[in-house]
């Protein structure tokens, strides 16, 4: 009987037992690794020149104007004057998804975001998903608020040279229209800008925001002239089921803190400024939304909101009986919204970078320019597919869709901490969840019931796209995997 240790007969050791399938969608990245790896491309390095100022501009900048100045004429059908409480919980679900968020993004500085979170903490096959639903989120994101754009581009044309871009041109099929040209248009100059630097276009992006805080400081201090106590007589006419439809809708407009996280690979230092720029760009925002918010309707009745995607333009012009305020606030918009699809492009590039590194996308996505230091082949794809899509999907469809992508990358963000806190409790961070695990359950919830609000189209829209998502990582990304086959992927 032979010894079970003895080699075999030619010599050679036995080889080890490849892992079962199971085990493979459940490897885990070290969160050592992930870190190690942070800024390295195909070619070249990310550079490191964000600092928290920086940070919270991208924060606000990937959030402030997306549901203030797009979403709301939608959001306030479905809610009445009760849209401020959509408001509230759409921004404390966030909340509670933020602090998550904080935390991960000061343990795990990297510009994955919560794909990588999940990498470190549920292995493959939840970070592939949650990777997926981030596509969603940010390259939808960008089209969604690309069509808010070509809306107060015509407000601004019509107030100054008394002309608009003729429907076919300016609104995607099903709205009237044949191809929206604007929204093309406005993510092809964010493709300039993000093209030229990380630096530089942090740079406008700050110019942008500044523009865009003050056009809505302006826009309560003149519409509060028209408030009318009236308007919120029939608080909640469509009931809660209205408020959180509503706040489901509204839940897109917060995703700047998410794009803040993607930013990690670039920042000076991550684990001190990512957490800290994460929570005060939340509280700038939502307290911005709120009060934009309660003055809108407060000035014109909810039933008046139907179809009205440059509502607050529209509301200054009412109030004022002038189009000057109205045009005026339209240029804002314009200037703002374009922050908006500046900031989110950026969050997907550098998603989609993470994941070409880890080899579940092409290597085309990783590659870095050695001369700007940015995923310059990445930015060109993701850029034109966001162009052509809000060119031709309307509004209301994606905003849903981008609602239940961010929602779910929200859910596995808030069970990640739990799991880094049990796995991991000895790692150093530099933020730490308050009463941990019951904040990350409560965001956990929160998400779900916002998920649970959303339309039936909307969660067929989601599980075809999951579903496409799935294919496409066991026909590409579960054998190109560098944790497939480490030996290998490291001589390469």
């Amino acid at each position: 009987m032979l010894d079970q240790g003895a080699p075999p007969h030619n010599g050679h050791p036995a080889a080890p037992p490849s892992p079962g399938v199971a085990a493979r969608l459940m490897r885990r990245k070290p969160v050592e690794r992930l870190v190690a790896e942070g800024g390295q491309g195909e070619g070249g390095s990310l550079r490191r020149s964000l600092g928290l100022w920086q940070l919270t501009m991208i924060s606000i900048g990937a959030t402030l104007g997306t549901g203030i100045f797009v979403v709301l004429g939608e959001a306030v059908p479905k809610a009445g004057p009760a849209v401020t409480l959509s408001f509230v919980i759409a921004g404390l679900t966030a909340l509670f998804s933020a602090l998550s968020y904080a935390e991960l993004a000061g343990t795990i500085p990297v510009s994955g975001s919560s794909y990588s979170y999940a990498y470190a903490t549920m292995g493959e096959l939840v970070a592939w998903v949650c990777g997926w639903c981030l596509m969603l989120e940010y390259g939808v994101s960008v089209a969604a608020v690309a069509v808010g754009w070509g809306e107060y581009l015509n407000e601004l044309l019509d107030g100054t040279v008394g002309v608009t871009i003729p429907a076919a041109l300016s609104a995607p099929p099903g709205d009237g229209g044949v191809f929206n040209l604007p929204a093309l248009i406005v993510v092809l100059l964010a493709m300039a800008f993000l093209m030229g630097g990380a630096r530089e276009s942090a740079r406008a992006n700050t110019i942008m925001v500044v523009v865009k805080i003050g056009a809505l400081v302006l826009f309560c201090a003149i519409g509060v002239q028209g408030f009318r106590s009236g308007n919120y007589e029939n608080f909640m006419p469509l009931g809660m089921a209205g408020v959180s439809a509503a706040g489901a809708t509204l839940f897109f407009s917060y995703i700047g803190f998410d794009a803040a996280s993607t930013a990690g690979e670039e920042a000076r230092n991550a684990q001190r400024d990512l957490p800290r720029a994460i929570l005060l760009s939340l509280a700038i925002i939502t307290a911005l939304y709120v009060l934009v918010a309660a003055v809108a309707v407060g000035t014109k009745p909810w039933r008046h909101f139907t179809d009205s995607e440059a509502a607050l333009a529209q509301i200054m012009r009412e109030v004022t009986g002038q189009s000057f305020w109205g045009t005026l606030l339209a240029f804002c918009a314009v200037i703002a919204i374009a922050s908006v699809v500046l900031t989110v492009l950026y969050g997907q590039t550098r998603i989609l970078f993470a994941m070409s590194r880890d080899g579940l996308v092409p290597k085309a996505f990783g590659k870095v320019s050695p001369k700007t230091g940015t995923p310059r082949t990445n930015t060109l794809i993701v850029s034109l597919f966001c162009g052509v899509l809000a060119a031709a999907i309307p509004l209301g469809q994606l905003a849903d869709a981008t609602s239940i992508g961010t929602l779910f990358a929200f859910a596995l963000v808030n069970v990640a901490v739990v799991v880094l806190r049990r796995t991991r409790p000895d790692m150093p961070r530099t933020f730490r969840v308050p009463l941990s695990p019951l904040m990350p359950a409560l965001g956990f919830a929160f998400c779900v019931w916002m998920m649970g609000s959303l339309s039936t189209i909307t969660w067929v829209v989601f599980g075809v796209w999951m579903a496409a998502g799935l294919v496409f990582y066991f026909l590409y990304g579960y054998r190109r995997s560098r944790l497939a086959a480490p030996d290998t992927s490291e001589a390469k």
